[in-house]
């Protein structure tokens, strides 16, 4: 078959079952049994901490439950022995599962700062807008921080955040979680190897994917700029953050463009009502039916106040709370798509896309380098080397064992902080918070530029 005999489909086809061939005719090869020839990221040695270290949950939501759930696998690195929570039955829920005494149980951050300081470190998982205060607080009165991203709202209280813990000599960990996913540990660790050469640019992916997006960020927590985050930050804080840690190289510049395109009112369809509990007249049809999604299918329960998830709660939850809300009539004003080009030092170039508006989750990633390029989605990376024509294909779920949230990066977060904090290392984070100012700076400068039209912003953290 000649190359002009090869149509799309059949090229795309080709490269994705490994078949030998490139779209010049040249041979392929793909060398399954080379990737070990790709190394490994280098560990850490562990050590067993003297006792565990003893923490407090600020925020008993689904952040709060996820690193809390750490504890019962690993008693002796990592316990639980207080929470501050106002909804009831989280508040609860998080006592029982750990058997936090009363007197550790208070309702709201302000409750814990109130007693003699009784932990080693706080986790803040409460809204983003409940991440400055406690965080002061905490660090005043010699806690070390857990510390949801984003890590505040302005950069102002960033920087605060971060010469409090400075002065205090506390440790704090940013979760950023992706930099401990197994998956871009071993993408960091191929990049900065050499192995594709020097880095030239990157072109990232973030698919939201829809129903996801009409959860998060249209009815739920991040819809709303000032009572949380712009979405550059407050969900795609994480992918500059990784692009920063990949690339290894200080950013630049950068230039941002986005809008809110799908969920405004002038957008909504005949017959729909504020709620869909309303008698919608397209609800039945509707793709983002809060009966379909919550009620039929039972999905993305973990934010409903209710403390069942029976039929008639679900439906109380709907007719009452955020959740219930049609997406074409909610108060959300953050954007459901963007584009971020940058510049890193070295004339590194990196174009960032958030797209909600997709069927499919997992981050796409292309690294193009001077002696070869990798293409990734977040299980599976393909190593091409332009020398030898060969590709390597390493999969996550062949090399990594049991990986549980984002990709791994929850628990092994976890652990990484037990040892910073046992160990008084903050090095063994590769979090922490002064390695996270860097990326929170280019989010909110990217959605200065995006406001003001796209206009180039001088990214430089040295004079911030």
């Amino acid at each position: 078959m000649t190359e002009s005999e090869w149509n799309r489909r059949d090229v795309v086809k080709a490269i994705g079952l490994g078949v030998g061939v490139s779209l010049f005719g040249a041979p392929v090869s793909m060398a399954q049994d080379d990737v070990d020839s790709l190394g490994s990221p280098n560990k850490y040695e562990y050590r067993k901490p003297d006792r565990p270290v003893t923490a407090i949950i600020i925020g008993a939501g689904g952040r709060g439950n996820v690193y809390s759930s750490y504890a019962p696998g690993h008693r002796d690195e990592w316990k639980i022995v207080g929470v501050a929570e106002p909804i009831p039955h989280r508040n609860e829920r998080m006592a029982r599962a750990h058997g936090i005494p009363d007197e550790h149980r208070v309702v709201t951050w302000e409750h814990i700062f109130e007693k003699p300081k009784f932990a080693d470190v706080c986790v803040i998982t409460t809204p983003d807008e409940l991440h400055y205060g406690p965080a002061m607080a905490a660090l005043e009165m010699g806690y070390d921080l857990l510390l949801e991203k984003v890590v505040a709202q302005t950069w102002r209280e960033c920087k605060e955040i971060l010469e409090l813990a400075t002065r205090k000599k506390r440790i704090v960990a940013v979760c950023h979680v992706m930099r401990y996913a197994p998956y871009f540990q071993q993408l960091r660790h191929v990049v900065q190897s050499g192995r594709i050469g020097e880095v030239v640019s990157v072109q990232h992916l973030e698919p939201v994917e829809h129903i996801h997006m009409s959860h998060s960020f249209v009815r739920g927590n991040w819809r709303n700029t000032a009572e949380s985050n712009p979405m550059i930050l407050s969900k795609s804080c994480h992918d500059l953050d990784i692009l920063r840690w990949i690339i290894g190289k200080p950013c630049k510049k950068l230039s941002s463009f986005g809008s809110l395109k799908l969920f405004r009112k002038e957008m909504a369809p005949e017959g729909s009502t504020t709620r869909c509990t309303g008698g919608c007249k397209v609800e039945a049809h509707c793709p983002f039916s809060a009966l379909t999604i919550y009620l039929r299918r039972k999905t993305y329960l973990h934010h409903l106040a209710v403390d069942e998830h029976t039929d008639e709660k679900i439906l109380g939850a709907l007719k009452e709370g955020p959740y219930g809300r049609c997406v074409y009539h909610c108060d959300n004003d953050v954007v459901d798509h963007q584009v971020t080009n940058i510049e890193f030092d070295e004339q590194i170039t990196a174009g960032f896309s958030m797209e909600a508006l997709t069927s499919y989750g997992g981050r796409r990633t292309r690294i193009m380098g001077t002696k070869g390029d990798i293409v990734g989605d977040e299980r599976i990376m393909d190593v091409f080397d332009f020398s030898t024509r060969k590709r390597i294909r390493w999969d996550v779920t062949k090399h990594a064992g049991n990986l549980g949230g984002h990709g791994g990066g929850d628990h092994r977060l976890v652990r990484d902080f037990v040892q910073a904090v046992s160990r008084r290392d903050e090095s063994l984070l590769t979090s922490n918070l002064a390695a996270s100012m860097e990326s929170h700076l280019m989010g909110f400068k990217a959605e200065k530029s995006r406001i003001e039209g796209g206009r180039v912003e001088t990214v430089d953290i040295e004079r911030m």
